[in-house]
């Protein structure tokens, strides 16, 4: 009887765990965008499109490090404007990217997306866009305020890792 109690206990936990992650959070429309397109789908074309939005992301951690609100984030990536200017000549020029570009904040369309579980639904956007090219390709996407691209990028200063299972502990215990 103990075995079979264990066993819905675990396929309970294991249905509310895949239900769970499948669950889709809408964020307010007074968030910040960032997105950078390539020109192109071609592998080149993406690579381009990675290395500038990396750079770039270091670049706007930077200086959104201490902002706390919409306001602000919105008054600080409007006054660096020109430092992410030299951010992406200067990697276009150190990679021998061959890429013209354009950089606009403002309002800009964006279609739906889904990143980690949060459903962004189509529409403008108050945004940061990088479109190299013509932008015909596919793009990096993420968003700014709240910090949700930029907190995947912020050094821990540790590579210690401990990785651990709800439900193998669970097993582990009672098997």
């Amino acid at each position: 009887m103990k075995k079979i109690t264990i066993a819905l206990l675990v396929l309970t936990i294991l249905f509310l765990a895949s239900n769970y992650q499948n669950e889709e959070v809408i964020i307010p429309k007074d968030s910040i965008r960032f997105r950078v397109v390539a020109s192109s789908n071609t592998e080149e074309a993406q690579t381009n499109k990675k290395i500038i939005a990396n750079n770039l992301k270091k670049d706007i951690s930077s200086v959104l490090k201490n902002s706390n609100s919409l306001e602000d984030s919105r008054k600080t990536l409007k006054s660096n404007i020109n430092k992410f200017k030299a951010n992406i000549d200067n990697t276009i020029t150190k990679n021998n990217i061959n890429e013209s570009y354009s950089i606009n904040y403002g309002n800009n369309y964006f279609p739906e997306k889904v990143y980690k579980g949060v459903k962004y639904e189509e529409g403008e956007y108050e945004s940061l866009v990088v479109t190299l090219g013509n932008g015909a390709g596919e793009n990096f996407w993420c968003v700014l305020f709240p910090p949700l691209c930029l907190l995947e990028g912020e050094d821990k200063k540790t590579n210690d890792v401990e990785y651990s299972s709800f439900i193998k502990e669970v097993i582990d215990k009672y098997f």
